[in-house]
């Protein structure tokens, strides 16, 4: 793989990334088997694929020794008191992997002072990557090359492409959606809706659940940040991480930065 234009680059983000290409080959094995389902303690599903992800992601990251925050581990809350540590989803999107719609992705963040300063995300069934670090860009890999990635400047909610959860979409935010005016709307599995709105694809992802945590937006919220656009809460409060509670309380409203006020101004009319 060739070596990501970031100058100055942080010597975690080489790091995160093989960690994301190997946890990403290692899922792909499995996947091409028959999947075994199993249910956690939230009755959400987990399979052998998150659990192998999470071995490889801990191990090649401990070398940083900075602490980690995974989804799949009990967290002991001994991060608090870390002014840097990572945050970890090692298979987000694990409906979409039982499924098979190839649409899953593993997410790796590095979080200094409560915000995102490296993301790294990748989608194994297309050997692709979103990656960016504070202050350095954001960029895709895919084909083989490392590409510079930016938002739209698409204006007009009309004209807006929104993407939303397969699995997850609620009638408020049905409703919500066609109140803003918006006709397109596509249905997209885990973090590869930010990817899309990251590299102009699309220019909207809202979600009001309050069952979002950390480790579903933290890798996220770095590409978005660098390509351009911007990521809040639906009430336009910013995001911070490495907290006690880990869940978004109120949703996730990712744009183009441009379009991001009106949608909240919208937003704050329901409540």
């Amino acid at each position: 793989m060739k070596e990501i234009p970031i100058l100055d680059k942080l010597p975690e983000l080489d790091i995160a990334i093989n960690a994301t290409v190997k946890a990403g080959n290692a899922i792909l094995d499995i996947y091409q088997g028959e999947i075994k389902e199993f249910t956690k303690q939230d009755d959400s599903p987990i399979t052998e694929a998150d659990l192998k992800s999470n071995e490889i992601i801990k191990e090649i990251l401990s070398q940083t020794k900075h602490k980690i925050l995974s989804e799949e581990d009990n967290d002991d809350k001994s991060r608090l008191s870390e002014e840097i540590i990572w945050i970890v989803d090692p298979l987000d999107g694990t409906s979409d992997f039982i499924d098979k719609t190839g649409e899953f992705t593993i997410m790796i963040a590095l979080i200094k002072n409560k915000k995102p300063i490296l993301g790294v995300i990748g989608w194994p069934t297309e050997k692709t990557l979103f990656v960016a670090q504070k202050n350095g860009g954001a960029f895709r890999y895919s084909n083989d090359e490392w590409r510079k990635i930016r938002v739209t400047t698409i204006s007009e909610l009309p004209k807006c492409k929104t993407v939303g959860s397969r699995h997850h979409l609620s009638d408020k935010e049905k409703y919500f959606i066609k109140k803003l005016g918006i006709e397109n709307f596509t249905s997209v599995g885990s973090s590869l809706k930010v990817g899309k709105i990251a590299s102009g694809e699309a220019e909207a992802y809202i979600t009001t659940t309050n069952k979002m945590k950390e480790w579903d937006s933290a890798a996220s919220y770095c590409v978005i940040s660098e390509a351009g656009g911007k990521m809040t809460d639906m009430f336009g409060n910013d995001i911070t991480y490495n907290n006690e509670n880990v869940f978004h309380q109120n949703g996730i409203l990712v744009t183009n930065k441009i379009i991001h006020q009106t949608i909240v101004d919208e937003f704050k009319k329901l409540e």
